[in-house]
């Protein structure tokens, strides 16, 4: 199970709801900062887990005026699919494999002032990553615990990667020096 399909499938374990409620959701929660689920993506998600037959669909009224809506609930395959990708994705660290990684593999290929200018361009980028994860904490008071959870770790491994990437430029910088 992909991570944008576990993820849909979690709203809908958690509740049954229509394709916008799920878009709802996923902005309410910034899930966009940890999952690759696009907007277009969503009804073909759903198509995709309804096919596996993991979650199944109905017609709904909708609550006063408006058109009738297509409402998702969870199977027992999927839920029982659910937990299982949920507690896989909990237990096994996953070594991500970046461009990040290629580019660190080429540097000596590369000229010291632009390696230098790429990096600092990434760290300011982490930079706004960290203040606009901080932003959607204080708007989105108060949160359920798992979610400001989720919140919590993306900002220890930005901060993270900003404190490797600030001690690694120092130390590129050096080089540089040494090297002229």
């Amino acid at each position: 199970m992909t991570n944008a399909e576990l993820a849909i499938l979690s709203l809908i374990v958690e509740e049954a709801r229509h394709g916008y409620q799920i878009e709802q959701i996923i902005e309410e929660r910034g899930m966009r900062n940890w999952t690759d689920v696009g907007f277009s993506s969503i009804y073909y998600l759903l198509n995709k887990l309804e096919k596996k037959e993991y979650i199944q669909s109905s017609m709904e009224p909708a609550l006063g005026k408006g058109p009738s809506k297509k409402v998702y609930r969870s199977t027992k395959s999927g839920e029982k699919a659910w937990q299982s990708a949920s507690l896989s994705a909990l237990s096994n660290p996953e070594q991500k494999m970046t461009s990040f990684l290629v580019g660190l593999s080429v540097l000596p290929s590369l000229p010291l002032l632009a390696v230098i200018n790429a990096l600092e361009t990434h760290l300011n980028e982490l930079g706004k990553k960290y203040a606009e994860l901080e932003n959607q904490i204080k708007f989105q008071q108060p949160m359920p615990p798992h979610v400001l959870a989720m919140f919590e770790y993306s900002l220890t491994v930005i901060a993270s990667e900003k404190d490797w990437l600030d001690k690694f430029l120092t130390n590129i910088k050096k080089e540089g020096k040494q090297n002229e």
